[in-house]
């Protein structure tokens, strides 16, 4: 299999180095991180310039109509950057409208560059099971009524719109009776407590009291939404294995850079065996790393349900051993200074540590691939 980029990929992948290393510095990083709303304007409307927002958007829609592999390389480019804006979110809630249909007028807008959206699919006692919804979706006066609370919704408070998950009828932890709605932002009883993560993100809270939506509110059937949601969230997984494969290359490089400089005994440091030994599987991390992503983000395309979220749990597992050992190591060869905030290297550790802890951990996804049917046949 040719695993090599496209002409168009590599252009993407040029365009946003390029714009990173001009316009996004870690200190203009350090800026924003810190700024009152947390991401910037600018810097969005530099994406949308890019082409980036319109990459997931179907043509019809004016987008590129851009595959998984294409999201792959854009991901990997903003790892590289530890980029805070709320590009993932965005591409996320594209993909459930995309799927869904019938919202194109939202999808013209994501592609302009004039929407930016966040998923609120997450609750307090579901951990990871994205299935554990308490909140209600109650049809009411020929549209909905949506009650309940979601939390940790990365880029919540800086979306325009928003996708939530709601259950419509059965138990908290059933499949079944799952509904997905696209919800303005701004509409009234919709409340958002705005908070910074470990890593310079920005996530929310959100409450919904008695909020009131249109029937074209609805994504897809009501009560039939676990499919699409499973499918999503599996490609947001196959995506942040992505992003932590160019979040692993640069701690990589400032690594091997530090250990080349430091001086111990009259000598760098990256002249001991020991911690060449540990540089070199390093990097051997890294590369296992990215082949799980590259095939975690084509088998996404798969009519196999099984064999994506087979593939998937394999790479978000693997990409999670390999997080733990680099950003450890890293840590540990940069010693003292790795842990500052003044250092690059602690920021890029933080998101690894951030990305672990999104769409499902290495133990989850450790034991949702053993529940698949294929690992019990070759068992």
């Amino acid at each position: 299999m040719n695993f090599n980029l496209t002409q168009e990929q590599q252009q993407f992948a040029d365009a946003l180095r390029r714009w990173i290393e001009r316009d996004y510095s870690f200190e203009q990083r350090n800026r924003i991180v810190h700024s009152e709303r947390g991401v910037s304007q600018e810097a969005w409307r530099t994406l949308a310039e890019l082409g980036m927002t319109a990459l997931p958007v179907p043509a019809e829609q004016g987008g590129f109509d851009g595959s998984a592999i294409d999201l792959m390389v854009v991901m990997q480019e903003l790892g590289r950057g530890i980029v805070i804006e709320p590009y993932l979110s965005t591409v996320l809630g594209t993909e459930f409208l995309k799927r869904a249909g019938g919202h194109d007028a939202l999808l013209e807008r994501i592609a302009a560059g004039e929407l930016q959206l966040a998923c609120a699919l997450g609750e307090k006692q579901a951990r990871y099971d994205l299935f554990d919804i308490a909140t209600s979706a109650t049809a009411d006066a020929g549209g909905y009524r949506i009650d309940g609370v979601k939390t940790v919704v990365l880029h919540g408070a800086q979306a325009g719109a928003l996708i939530v998950s709601a259950r419509s009828f059965g138990a908290t932890r059933e499949m079944a009776g799952i509904s997905l709605f696209v919800v303005a932002a701004d509409s009234p009883g919709v409340s958002r407590r705005d908070y910074r993560t470990i890593d310079g993100q920005r996530a929310a809270d959100i409450r919904f009291d008695n909020v009131q939506l249109p029937a074209a509110a609805l994504l897809g059937q009501c009560g039939t939404g676990w499919d699409l949601l499973d499918a999503v969230s599996d490609y947001g997984a196959a995506l942040l294995c992505a992003e932590a494969v160019g979040v692993m290359e640069v701690l990589n490089h400032a690594t091997l850079d530090y250990v080349k400089a430091r001086q111990q005994f009259g000598v760098p440091i990256g002249k001991f065996q020991a911690l060449q030994h540990r540089m070199a599987e390093m990097f051997m991390q890294l590369e296992q790393a990215r082949s799980m992503a590259t095939l975690a983000a084509v088998k996404l395309a798969s009519t196999d349900i099984e064999e994506r979220r087979r593939t998937v749990s394999a790479a978000k597992a693997r990409v999670g051993q390999a997080m733990k050992y680099v950003g450890q190591q890293a840590i540990q060869l940069h010693g003292g200074i790795g842990v500052t905030n003044e250092l690059p290297a602690a920021h890029y550790f933080k998101r690894l540590a951030m990305i672990e802890l999104t769409l499902g951990d290495t133990d989850h996804h450790l034991a949702r691939f053993v529940a698949q049917p294929g690992f019990q046949q070759t068992a």
